[in-house]
């Protein structure tokens, strides 16, 4: 399989701080991806560049070259991040079990009634299309 066609690798916790500013604000330069961050923690500015060179070696971010000012964007869609990183966790701490998580996720944290409604649709979708 050549390089370019493996998925990016897990981001980390501060990756993945990097990537909600860019799937919020879009393709970004370090700096505004900086400021960003910035505005909720003080952090520096050659600790994002660096951040972001690493998650472009990891195909996590893209990056647009063709300006004076790089600019960076989310290689995969935030849905999909989210997809990839439920599953994983769905296999190592929950045994592959979706209830188990599901039961965990809820108990930590009290859903609002717009979630559950959504949650409740999604499994009545689901039962449809297993009939």
């Amino acid at each position: 399989m050549s390089e370019t066609n493996k998925e990016p690798l897990r981001p980390t916790d501060a990756e993945l701080e990097i990537l909600t500013v860019l799937w919020s604000r879009g393709a970004s330069t370090v700096r505004e991806v900086h400021e960003a961050i910035l505005e909720r923690k003080p952090t520096q500015y050659t600790t994002v560049l660096k951040m972001l060179q690493i998650m472009l070696e990891k195909r996590l971010v893209l990056r647009d070259d063709s300006e004076r000012a790089h600019r960076f964007a989310a290689s995969q869609p935030q849905e999909w991040t989210q997809r990839q990183l439920a599953g994983d966790l769905l296999q190592r701490a929950f045994a592959g079990s979706a209830s188990s998580l599901m039961l965990g996720a809820l108990s930590a944290k009290k859903a609002s009634k717009k979630e559950l409604e959504a949650m409740k649709k999604l499994i009545e979708d689901m039962q449809g299309g297993a009939r």
